[in-house]
């Protein structure tokens, strides 16, 4: 049965992967970015499916009209894809708190902002499902990623919360951990500054590294969506996503495994499929 999505950050990488995913699939999609005359190629190819929205998902007002294109359009809302963001590498020392606190606005309070928009709807249809798109980067917190980790690490344990109060009305929630995709992830979408040379064996190595790794990461952001697409329906409420661009169903772990995460009745420790990773690059949070 076909269904209505909501994604933020549709324009490009992984946003823009997950919409033409569900486009090619059959379904209709609101897509929405800050600058969504950069989507008037996919209005060209799937005209009647697609909605494009300007939005910035730290203004409340743009959040609701956004949820009101989906009703307006489509008649109704199923997912809402919460992918929006922007990375940051700096040391925190040398980090100004208008920049952290920027990051934790659209990385953390962006998907807040969003989530809080859909949910009186979802709660009165008792249906609906939110996709967290956060990062390795919120299971474990890389130099250099301070404010980036801080709001990763935050939509994570706001997304289990949320689950405890909605998930009894039927209401879906699943976490997204990427990796490294050939997104613009690692160039246009995140800021560098390799800091004061005190932290060039750390901050800084990790920014050299970024530089040469952007547009060579191993993942590809098509072939991720389109397996995402066909596995939300699962009990499992996280999945990693590897950069050979498979999914496999994650406890909170990457070096950590936490006992809330099982016997609760939406995923067990039977249900698990944890791959062996490989020893991490340097710095492996691109996405």
């Amino acid at each position: 049965m076909s269904k209505v999505w909501l994604i933020t950050g549709a324009s490009r990488g992984l946003g823009r992967a997950f919409t033409e995913a569900a486009l090619e699939a059959g379904d209709r999609v609101v897509a929405t970015a800050r600058h969504p005359e950069h989507l008037v190629e996919l209005q060209g190819r799937y005209s009647g499916k697609i909605r494009t929205v300007a939005l910035n998902v730290t203004n409340e007002a743009q959040a609701k009209a956004a949820f009101e294109a989906a009703i307006a359009s489509f008649g109704v809302l199923d997912v809402l894809v919460n992918n929006a963001g922007y990375g940051y590498v700096c040391p925190v020392e040398d980090t100004p708190l208008t920049d952290f606190r920027a990051q934790i606005e659209t990385n953390l309070f962006g998907v807040i902002i969003m989530t809080k928009a859909v949910l009186p709807y979802f709660r009165e249809r008792r249906a609906g499902h939110i996709i967290q798109v956060t990062s390795i980067a919120g299971r474990i917190g890389p130099a250099g990623r301070a404010p980036y980790a801080a709001a990763k690490f935050g939509v994570e344990g706001f997304s289990e919360s949320l689950l405890k109060e909605i998930g009894p009305l039927g209401i879906k929630v699943t976490i997204i951990e990427p990796g490294g995709f050939r997104t613009d992830f690692a160039g246009s979408s995140t800021q560098l500054s390799e800091g004061r040379p005190e932290y060039d064996s750390s901050v800084g190595t990790a920014v050299r590294f970024q530089r040469s790794y952007n547009g060579r990461q191993p993942g590809d952001p098509a072939k991720a969506a389109a397996r995402f697409y066909t596995s939300p329906r699962s009990p499992s409420r996280r999945y990693g996503c590897c950069s050979e661009a498979t999914l496999t169903r994650q406890p909170k772990r990457a070096l950590l495994i936490r006992s809330s995460q099982i016997g609760t009745g939406r995923i067990s420790a039977s249900q698990l499929t944890i791959r062996p990773t490989r020893r991490p690059s340097k710095n492996p949070v691109n996405s």
